[in-house]
């Protein structure tokens, strides 16, 4: 065998991996109302955010910080900002809407011991970083995929997340004593779970369904099937 065939099947993702991949990527979901209030343990939160910060940025930038958030008081505060723009949200809706909305829990702030901001640095890397001097906004998406790193890796280890973006960005800012550049990407509650539902919880509760990949794919232009 090569050095190159060698180095290849050393590479190579056996079966069995490939299956706890998907039997993770499917079974993850945006955790509501199933948390408890145990501790995630150091070594468990040190693996989710090595995964999280193994993600792909561009340029190499590593854009994100990740900040824990455990203290009382700062949760309360930032639920109650939570509260004010689910409020605002509510009305958005037409009035036959608007009850189901409220009847929904959208996150879990004091439920879990644990909540974790995912924030960008605008600035890092520079005025100049490769990959962004088209597409300024590649480091948000960056940050994204480390958003999507943790989620995965938390399900691995069987923790759950639950993704808040019903606040004023502002808000998070000024509560979180965010410097000038830097922006809240993901405000996440985290914690171990009473049970990982079968399907979305908005998908359970009738809010939306998935829509059929088939109905997503196009070829060479938009709306080409």
């Amino acid at each position: 065998m090569s050095s190159i065939s060698k180095q290849q099947k050393q590479q190579d993702i056996t079966p069995e991996a490939r299956d706890h991949f998907y039997e993770i990527l499917y079974g993850r979901r945006d955790v509501r109302g199933q948390f408890l209030p145990d501790d995630v343990p150091d070594d468990v939160l040190t693996n989710i955010l090595h995964a999280a910060h193994h993600a792909p940025s561009v340029g190499l930038s590593q854009p994100w910080n990740f900040i824990l958030i455990r203290d009382a008081e700062r949760r309360r505060k930032i639920y109650d900002a939570f509260v004010k723009a689910n409020d605002e949200a509510a009305e958005m809706f037409d009035e036959g809407r608007r009850s189901h909305y409220q009847s929904l829990k959208l996150q879990g702030i004091l439920d879990t011991p644990l909540n974790v901001c995912i924030t960008c640095d605008r600035k890092r890397g520079g005025p100049v970083v490769l990959g962004k001097t088209h597409q300024a906004e590649m480091d948000l998406y960056s940050t994204v995929c480390a958003v999507q790193n943790f989620w995965l890796a938390a399900r691995a280890e069987n923790v759950g997340v639950g993704w808040v973006s019903i606040i004023q960005k502002e808000k998070l800012i000024e509560l979180l004593d965010l410097p000038d550049g830097v922006v809240p990407v993901a405000y996440l509650c985290v914690g171990y779970v009473s049970e990982f539902l079968k399907k979305p919880e908005l998908e359970l509760a009738q809010w939306e369904k998935r829509t059929q990949l088939e109905d997503m794919i196009y070829t060479d232009t938009w709306g080409q099937k």
